[in-house]
């Protein structure tokens, strides 16, 4: 348990008594802040453990403000770091920490898989963070709370259930949680108290059925991406040109996440002698300065075209100027891919929740998956042979069909809905009823259901 103690708070507590007095669960006295009533709040939760739930943060808060302008005031959060104290909120450093250690992630994330073992730990959890989050809360008053994050559902459930008596109003504030695990979800993700649940495949709503949630709290669109992607963009022979890409060459992107890891310059090495120029390479080195100088520094024996690139902000530009992408397992990039028409060569995961992006990205017939730089290459000559021509193509249209550019819109005009409907209601004050015994009294309701008529 000590390493799931890790996963989820981080490092050790701190001596002294003031650390234990900043720690002791006394209820929150805050009020709520003052606010636009013509401007709706939605506030969504996020953790900055791997790059995904803070892109679909931001995806979900671009689509909303493209859509409904400044209707609603939408605050992207990350509640741990920023609202919790230690060790909970040294979180994400303890993440990096663990997923570099594929042994320990995995006993960690297993740990708290059961859910006889994660609803008490987060039960002991919020008596030292409740009285934190509930000021938190207090401070942005939400008409809707919307969690990106697999350890945001549970406690904070409780927390806004607790607010909603303490303030003596009708029903908790809403709360939506967004997936942005593909299709291997941990079972933190699901939580019974939630309004909705917004998951991006059939198989993580087979999983939340299986959690207990109703079909009815369920609802699949596939996984927030950002609105760039549903925009139509110029040509791929004026992005080529843009990019600095060869025009009629193809053009396979390579692309190593926001730190530049993986085995990229030794993928770039396999494909420069094994397609010999027939093939340019478009690199993404994200952060990682040495690779990039040493990308641009070398001459290239094979006579490939090689264009190297740090960290983008236009990844929307530089897949739809590609014919492929070799990257790792992650959601958010598959399901950009996807909507790009691309096939995919995955080259890595981390271990536990992108391991079941994998088959989900072979049994669609979208792509492969190898870690060898070797045999990527091999992979590669094969796909863009001129014999093989007409299955690659036939693996692109796969591809985009199965691509949701829509779903960040759709899950937005349900967010709004909650707002605007369940969180009206979240503002009305509880009916109190008069028992037999002529003493008032008031139930406590769960996040999703209404005081009775």
């Amino acid at each position: 348990m000590d390493i799931a103690w890790r996963a989820i708070g981080g490092a050790g507590i701190g001596a002294g008594a003031g650390g234990l007095l900043r720690l002791w669960p006394f209820q929150s006295r805050s009020t709520p802040a003052a606010r636009d009533k013509k401007q709706k709040t939605i506030l969504i939760m996020m953790s900055n453990t791997g790059g995904g739930h803070k892109a679909s943060a931001e995806a979900l808060k671009q689509a909303c403000e493209e859509k409904y302008g400044d209707k609603y005031r939408v605050l992207i959060v990350d509640m741990w770091k920023e609202h919790t104290p230690a060790p909970w909120n040294t979180m994400p450093d303890s993440y990096s920490f663990l997923v570099k250690h594929g042994m320990l992630w995995r006993l960690a994330y297993h740990s708290i898989q059961p859910r006889m073992i994660h609803v008490p730990y987060f039960c002991a959890m919020r008596a030292f963070i409740g009285r934190h989050l509930a000021a938190a809360f207090d401070h942005y008053d939400p008409d809707l709370v919307v969690s990106v994050h697999p350890l945001m559902q549970h406690i904070n459930c409780q927390v806004l259930r607790e607010r909603a008596k303490r303030l003596g109003r009708a029903r908790p504030t809403p709360f939506a949680t967004v997936v942005t695990d593909f299709t291997t979800c941990h079972n933190t993700w699901f939580c019974k108290d939630v309004d909705k649940c917004f998951v991006p495949t059939e198989f993580c709503r087979q999983l939340g059925l299986g959690m207990g949630l109703r079909p009815s709290q369920l609802v699949l669109y596939g996984l927030p991406i950002r609105p760039i992607f549903s925009k139509r963009l110029p040509g791929r022979t004026q992005l080529r040109k843009k990019l600095g890409l060869l025009p009629d060459v193809p053009a396979i992107l390579l692309v190593g996440g926001g730190e530049g890891m993986g085995a990229l310059k030794a993928t770039v090495e396999q494909l420069d002698a094994r397609l010999q120029g027939d093939a340019q390479v478009a690199v993404i080195c994200g952060r990682n300065k040495k690779l990039l100088q040493e990308l641009r520094a070398r001459q290239w024996q094979g006579g490939s075209h090689v264009v190297a690139c740090g960290f983008v902000d236009n990844i929307h530009e530089w897949m739809a100027a590609c014919d492929t992408i070799i990257t790792k397992a992650g959601p958010g990039t598959i399901a950009e891919a996807l909507i790009s028409g691309l096939p995919i060569l995955l080259n890595g995961n981390v271990p536990c929740q992108e391991e079941g992006n994998i088959p989900y990205v072979l049994d669609n017939g979208v792509g492969a998956f190898e870690t060898d730089p070797a045999k990527i290459a091999d992979i590669m000559q094969d796909w863009l042979a001129k014999e093989n021509r007409q299955e690659f193509r036939a693996m692109a249209h796969r591809s985009r069909v199965l691509g949701k550019p829509q779903a960040v819109y759709h899950i937005v005009e349900e967010l709004a809905q909650l707002a605007d409907s369940l969180g009206a209601e979240a503002r009305l004050p509880a009916r109190k009823c008069c028992s037999s015994s002529g003493k008032r009294g008031s139930s406590e309701l769960p996040v999703g259901q209404l005081v009775a008529a």
